[in-house]
């Protein structure tokens, strides 16, 4: 099996974790004061910005509409074509 499957797969699995401990307390610490929730979302944020992931919004979009609740926008695709540009412009030789 070539290397690069089971690293996209431990990828998707990692950033569809991080996704739910990040945004999962929007919905988990509405009762909590802010400050804590800025304090857990500040301390698994140091970890996830240690990697740079351009299949974040593959995760995010489907968490966003299926456990958040929210709808599915063009936003969304506007995005991931930013980030793909920036992808393009970073490793363009």
């Amino acid at each position: 099996m070539p290397a690069i499957l089971p690293a996209t797969g431990l990828l998707i699995l990692s950033n569809a974790f991080m996704t739910f401990a990040w945004y999962a307390h929007l919905k988990n610490f509405s009762t909590r004061p802010w400050f804590i929730a800025a304090l857990v979302s500040w301390g698994i944020a140091f970890f996830e910005y240690m990697l740079q992931e351009v299949i974040a919004l593959a995760v995010f979009v489907p968490f966003a509409v299926l456990y958040m609740r929210e709808p599915l926008k063009l936003d969304y695709l506007w995005a991931s074509l930013c980030i793909l540009g920036a992808v393009y412009f970073m490793f363009r030789s």
